[in-house]
């Protein structure tokens, strides 16, 4: 009799071992599936409408531009960390809509990587080039197609026009005095690409200000037309990582690079996709025509 109820035990206990196993796998499978491969984010605000709407729910591809690798203890804590990309099989695109983490979380002057704060934005300027707007109207030098939602950015200029925009916040980056950008008529702004070179002057310190500091981790200063890092002066300086300009279809409407300047490319989490399911906010109704829509 003990024999038995021995076996049995024996028996019990490798089946419950057996589950805890395969119970730990499938979670371990589905941690490494949400870093390096999809994952889901709630829409929470309409500065990407029409494309995306408060309450759409999106799948975002890590895949394609590879999977990050960080400290997320520390990046909780927020500390700072490094992040590293795992290889991708597809280059970021102009229009490509990508989910990423906002780089200013505590103030417009300073990059800061905060692993729970995301965005959603349309990317209009790519590494290498040179980003405008005239009359409301995104331009990339040497690029003849449309970028972000040309309609919004047209109704954007007949609002301006007819002077029916007082709850429009129109003074854009860099916020200095000696720059008289706005959302109607901005730059021309070279976005850094890794390796690129630009000549350390008032104009350019000012524009690159966040971004030298951010990659150097020193505090840059500026006397008239001599630039200084970390009380060395800098004659000129080469960029060691990608950047992006960032817009939101509702151009009206949203917080996005023509305020806060520039996206670090470590910052990107993926490229938003397919909305696989969208409920109207305040409601338990779901938008069915909104199901298993392309992002585009």
């Amino acid at each position: 009799m003990l024999d038995k109820l021995r076996k049995y035990i024996c028996k019990a206990s490798n089946k419950i071992l057996t589950i805890l196993f395969w119970m730990c796998m499938a979670a371990t499978l589905w941690i490494v599936f949400q870093v390096f491969c999809f994952t889901s984010f709630k829409i929470p605000t309409d500065s990407m409408q029409p494309a995306l709407l408060p309450g759409d729910n999106i799948i975002v591809n890590k895949l394609a531009f590879g999977g990050r690798l960080f400290n997320l203890a520390a990046a909780a804590e927020n500390k700072s960390v490094h992040i590293h990309r795992m290889p991708g099989f597809q280059k970021i695109k102009r229009n490509d809509v990508l989910v990423f983490n906002f780089p200013y979380p505590g103030r417009w002057d300073s990059i800061a990587f905060d692993v729970m704060k995301y965005y959603v934005k349309r990317c209009v300027a790519l590494p290498g080039d040179t980003f405008s707007i005239v009359n409301a109207r995104y331009y990339v030098k040497g690029c003849s197609d449309d970028l972000g939602n040309v309609e919004s950015q047209k109704e954007l200029l007949v609002l301006l026009k007819e002077g029916t925009h007082k709850e429009i916040y129109l003074k854009g980056y860099p916020h200095d005095s000696l720059f008289d950008w706005d959302i109607r008529n901005f730059g021309p702004l070279y976005v850094p690409a890794k390796g690129s070179i630009v000549i350390m002057n008032q104009i350019n310190a000012i524009l690159y200000k966040q971004l030298i500091e951010y990659e150097q981790n020193m505090k840059m200063t500026i006397s008239g037309d001599t630039v200084f890092l970390n009380n060395h002066p800098l004659k000129w300086y080469r960029f060691r990582k990608n950047y992006y300009f960032m817009a939101g279809d509702k151009t009206r409407d949203s917080q996005d690079s023509r305020y806060w300047g520039l996206l670090p490319e470590e910052f990107i989490v993926g490229k938003a996709t397919l909305i696989w399911k969208s409920v109207k906010p305040g409601t338990n109704k779901w938008e069915w025509e909104r199901l298993l829509k392309s992002i585009e």
